[in-house]
């Protein structure tokens, strides 16, 4: 009996940490819709939205009825769709800089959308695949390892239990910070990296948030 409520208690907190990171999928869209069209790859600017609106649907579905593996190549997906259409729009947005293609006001809230979005296009890949995916972190009634020591992880095992973290496992919150702070710091502050594809994936993380800032909103500014 206490095997299955705990069952049951991890699929519904599995439930509710998954809410947070579909709304960043749409959040990204609505992002997407707010470019410029010249930064745009073709049709209209809510295509990316519909996109993801129409693919979220199995994704909540597969969950609920717990085909996990299906749920995951749809987020993968999805990812992959988000990701793809920020690159695409980083790259229009270089290219259109030296030629003054754009106004200067556009040129700084373009900046700042698709660095937004870089925020929540890598928290997306680190929730899906740290230590598995948030299946299998959900699976596990401690998280113990993965790509990231999170400073909950260190902590002492009465120290845990004492501050009630002893069932603790991260959430897309956790990894939305760890975003922010890569974007922000160009580092992960508080939480060291240690796979190699998590060293990768916070490298280009920084490489793009870097051109953003550096790049796009300086010249952005100084055109002003």
């Amino acid at each position: 009996m206490i095997r299955v409520n705990m069952k049951l208690r991890g699929v519904a907190l599995a439930a509710m940490s998954r809410w947070p990171s579909l709304c960043a999928l749409l959040a990204l869209g609505g992002l997407y819709a707010a470019l410029p069209s010249s930064l745009l790859l073709g049709g209209p600017r809510w295509l990316l939205l519909a996109i993801i609106s129409v693919l979220a649907v199995p994704l909540v579905l597969t969950h609920y009825k717990g085909a996990h593996v299906t749920n995951q190549v749809i987020g993968f997906l999805l990812n992959g769709v988000v990701t793809t259409a920020m690159i695409i729009s980083l790259v229009l947005l270089i290219r259109a800089l030296p030629l003054h293609l754009e106004k200067p006001q556009e040129l700084l809230q373009s900046a700042a959308a698709l660095w937004l979005s870089n925020i929540l296009v890598f928290a997306s890949w680190y929730w899906r695949l740290d230590a598995g995916g948030p299946h299998h972190r959900a699976q596990r009634p401690e998280h113990l390892k993965g790509a990231f020591l999170f400073p909950q992880m260190t902590l002492p095992s009465e120290r845990k239990h004492a501050a009630g973290l002893h069932e603790w496992t991260p959430n897309f919150i956790d990894y939305l910070f760890l975003a922010f702070n890569t974007s922000t710091a160009f580092s992960p502050t508080d939480v060291p990296v240690l796979s190699r594809w998590a060293k990768v994936l916070m490298m280009l993380q920084s490489m793009i948030s870097l051109s953003v800032i550096a790049l796009l909103a300086a010249r952005a500014v100084n055109i002003l």
